[in-house]
């Protein structure tokens, strides 16, 4: 098996598009965050320029996440930091939980659901409805909502509205005897909330895209820098799976789910490129007065229950 080469590298890198934006959080959230969460925007876009943005996008990029609340700039003389807001690190300490997790989450057998009461104006509902669909939920019809695992107060919390206001008409219920010794009442409940076989092709599409490189990289390391631009590719192509993934527990997947090849899969090349990754995120992240941040040692932890 021949090493790994940079045509190889380049190759790999331009099998799909990149949105800015989204690769900005995925950067901050795995290599940024346990380096102190903020990063010079000269920094920010010498991260990422290898990985195919130019200086341009990184600016107009940083700029939507500040107005989106993801990001917020902190100014230093001249320059400026950006650093993850608190809604910002909130939101991907909760996808973390998922992305770097050893295995499915086990159920217990009942049921959430959040019903939705009383009349709203199309476009509120339609807002709802995404706002529990990226909570995981699925939907029966436009005023049940189901998932086998969510917290609903923490759900509840996160639809708050300004000063923590509560969501208006919504009733958290937990199903106390979910599939009264009927496992296919499950599967059935499951088919129609969940477009399964969507999500399956979309991890299909992730392990054929990544199995190929796993076999390339058996046979030798890239270098530092390269081992950093395969790192955050990785965990942005899995992370942007797993935001449409219910994180439904085992006893109620398919058998050979895929989603769980390529949890292995991402955990094995994660841990591989872990630390040349780290190499090169120390010599390349720097702060807007010219220091360099120093990580805090939580990165070596992810995927722990893998590395042996």
């Amino acid at each position: 098996m021949s090493a790994a080469t940079p045509s190889d590298l380049e190759d790999f890198c331009r099998q799909r598009p990149l949105r800015a934006g989204s690769l900005i959080v995925s950067a901050f959230g795995d290599a940024v965050l346990p380096y102190g969460g903020r990063l010079w925007l000269g920094s920010l876009i010498r991260l990422l320029r290898p990985c195919g943005l130019n200086e341009r996008q990184v600016r107009t990029a940083v700029f939507r996440l500040v107005r989106d609340e993801w990001l917020h700039p902190e100014s230093v003389g001249r320059r400026a930091d950006y650093c993850l807001t608190a809604v910002g690190r909130r939101r991907f300490e909760a996808a973390a939980r998922h992305i770097y997790a050893a295995e499915a989450p086990r159920w217990d057998g009942r049921w959430r659901l959040l019903l939705v009461l009383g009349e709203r104006p199309a476009k509120e509902r339609e807002q709802l409805r995404k706002a529990l669909f990226w909570q995981g939920f699925g939907a029966f019809g436009s005023d049940c909502f189901v998932h086998p695992g969510a917290d609903l107060a923490a759900v509840c919390e996160a639809l708050a509205g300004p000063a923590g206001a509560p969501c208006p008409g919504l009733l958290p219920l937990l199903a106390a005897e979910a599939d009264c010794g009927l496992p296919a009442c499950n599967a059935e409940l499951v088919a129609r909330a969940w477009n399964l076989p969507a999500l399956a092709a979309s991890y299909a599409g992730f392990l054929a895209l990544y199995r190929p490189l796993a076999e390339r990289l058996a046979a030798t390391l890239p270098s530092d820098e390269q081992a950093l631009r395969l790192r955050l590719l990785l965990i942005h192509d899995y992370r942007r799976l797993l935001l449409r993934d219910p994180q439904l527990p085992a006893a109620l997947l398919p058998a050979d789910w895929p989603g769980e090849q390529a949890r292995r899969l991402c955990a094995a090349l994660y841990r591989q490129l872990l630390a040349p990754s780290e190499a090169a995120l120390a010599a390349t992240l720097s702060l807007a007065d010219g220091r360099r941040p120093h990580p805090d040692g939580s990165a070596a932890g992810r995927f722990q229950a893998f590395s042996g």
